[in-house]
């Protein structure tokens, strides 16, 4: 398993055979150059989106008519879109796991919001979500944009994920110790790779407080467009 890290809450995953953006925000993401763009996205397979805000979703539609690759997230989101935007979805709910190729994708809750804007102003989109990816013998949780919640407990227990995909900037997010916390009492990670941080001023700019809090744990600070094998 490959996973890159786009900035902010995206990520390239390679696994398996597929290639998975995971809430791919390019245009106007300040962590990821235009330079970047093309290296980012090359031969996707599948978009894989946790909820609707702009710095998830606002390339999510041009990227799926572009390259012609489907996008997989909630239901009544891939629902909407699927009937109005020309687009291919695969639309599950809590609960439910797809198969992409060989791994499979389960959808688990998410404690945040989801809406895009609209000319009438705010429309809920959907809910937020957070999924679990199994492929290569290894158990991927990402959390999505979410605070700390007691769905976590039940997701540690019956997924047993290895690795875990944080969102952990605060203001937004758990911040770092909240991810710390989720991490010690809810999850048994070997790997831990914070994100949604650094992006803004506002939000955390680095994982001291996660690496200090998790002495057994490789936490991997990650660089934009740089590798992570696992």
């Amino acid at each position: 398993m490959r996973i890159i890290w786009l900035g902010h809450g995206s990520f390239r995953i390679e696994t398996a055979g597929q290639v998975l953006l995971l809430d791919p925000w390019l245009t106007g993401n300040p962590m990821l150059t235009e330079a970047q763009h093309a290296d980012a996205i090359a031969g996707a397979t599948h978009i894989l989106l946790t909820h609707a805000h702009f710095d998830h979703a606002a390339d999510v539609l041009q990227l799926a008519r572009t390259m012609q690759i489907p996008i997989v997230g909630q239901y009544d989101l891939m629902g909407l879109w699927g009937e109005t935007e020309g687009v291919e979805t695969i639309g599950f709910n809590k609960g439910g796991t797809v198969a992409l190729g060989s791994a499979r994708l389960a959808m688990v809750p998410a404690s945040h919001s989801s809406t895009f804007s609209t000319q009438d102003g705010l429309r809920a989109a959907g809910s937020e979500v957070g999924f679990v990816l199994m492929s290569e013998g290894k158990t991927l949780y990402i959390s999505g944009d979410t605070g700390l919640m007691a769905d976590m407990d039940w997701i540690g227990d019956y997924y047993k994920p290895d690795i875990g995909i944080l969102s952990a900037g605060g203001h937004f997010t758990m911040d770092m110790q909240q991810a710390a916390y989720a991490a010690k009492r809810y999850f048994a990670f070997k790997t831990v790779i914070p994100c949604h941080y650094r992006t803004f001023p506002l939000l955390e700019q680095n994982a001291e407080a996660l690496v200090a809090a998790l002495p057994d744990v490789q936490v991997i600070e990650p660089e934009v467009m740089a590798a992570i094998y696992l």
